[in-house]
């Protein structure tokens, strides 16, 4: 019996080429601009919150690709970019992730553009413009990594054995006082785990977890636009996604971490304690300590209430893994 290809696979395939196409020509355009960066940047929600002339005239030549070939579609971009489509094709654009670190020369800034068909990201494309690393995902298809004259590698993430050994990456909002909150948070969890790292771009955080460079990921209040085309890579790769208190990513916080098998869930994220824990419960409660650390009360109170102690951090750690194998 011969079937006949799901249409659905001829559309993703059509956004993925789509999508990529255009990272590429916006990733030229943000490699040439990096030189003349600091000539025109204005600041939005703080005065560390910067946009440069670059990232605008990015969203401006990616919308425009985008909408000139697919005229009917949506757009949601971070510079200002938003249109209502009749498709049911949303692109979720961030022309540059990782301003700052464009500003500075830090060599981790990327194009973002996710492809959403009714409601639901279906595609992912986050090129680091410094390096050339391309992280595409489709979804049911996997999450790819093709360097700069490398053959594309499936990503499949990492395997932590327990939580002490996990390298957990994670970022910062723009108020003072959300980050002087996140620092304590990070004093707390930092002698719990392997190390921590701050890359300063949402996507490529996301993109380190599904490629195995770091075990988990967290951050509070991303926009769609910081991890719509991430969040897929990583689900791709297998890695368990997680909002606050088992609601949906990045509501409101994002938490992404490798599981010790693909594509399963644990009743860790919410909250009750496993009957028949499986080989990949350890590194699943890692992602369950870290979306309780950084969405528990410790976060929302005022700071002079205190940071966490290290009997909290431990006594929180016990629950998650005290029924771990090897535990």
């Amino acid at each position: 019996m011969v079937t006949s290809p799901d249409p659905d696979d001829d559309l993703r395939a059509s956004l993925l080429g789509l999508a990529r196409a255009v990272a590429e020509e916006a990733a030229a355009l943000v490699g040439a601009g990096r030189s003349s960066a600091a000539d025109q940047v204005d600041t939005k929600s703080s005065p560390v919150d910067v946009v440069t002339a670059v990232d605008r005239a990015s969203e401006e030549l990616i919308v425009g690709r985008l909408l000139e070939t697919r005229p009917g579609d949506g757009v949601l971009g971070e510079e200002g970019a938003a249109r209502e489509g009749t498709s049911g094709v949303r692109w979720v654009v961030d022309p540059i992730d990782g301003t700052v670190n464009f500003l500075y020369g830090v060599p981790a800034f990327a194009v973002s553009i996710a492809a959403e068909v009714d409601g639901r990201a279906e595609v992912g494309v986050v090129l680091n413009v410094a390096n050339g690393e391309l992280f595409t995902a489709v979804r049911g298809q996997g999450a790819w990594l093709t360097a700069p004259g490398a053959a594309a590698q499936q990503l499949t993430g990492s395997s932590p054995a327990e939580l002490s050994r996990a390298l957990v990456a994670t970022g910062f909002g723009y108020g003072t006082e959300q980050r002087r909150r996140q620092g304590a948070v990070v004093a707390g969890l930092l002698p719990e785990v392997r190390d921590i790292r701050r890359f300063g771009c949402a996507s490529l955080d996301l993109c380190a977890a599904a490629a195995g460079r770091v075990d988990a990921y967290y951050e509070l209040d991303l926009k769609p636009w910081d991890h719509a085309a991430g969040a897929l890579v990583a689900a791709e790769a297998g890695l368990v996604l997680s909002g606050t208190g088992g609601r949906p990513f990045a509501e409101p916080m994002a938490v992404a971490a490798a599981p010790r098998s693909p594509r399963t869930s644990c009743s860790c994220w919410s909250g009750s304690r496993p009957s028949a824990p499986g080989p990949q419960q350890a590194a699943e409660a890692l992602a369950a300590w870290a979306s309780l650390a950084v969405t528990s009360s410790w976060v929302a109170r005022p700071l002079k209430s205190g940071p966490m102690t290290r009997s909290t951090v431990a006594s929180a750690r016990v629950s998650c893994f005290s029924s771990a194998p090897g535990r």
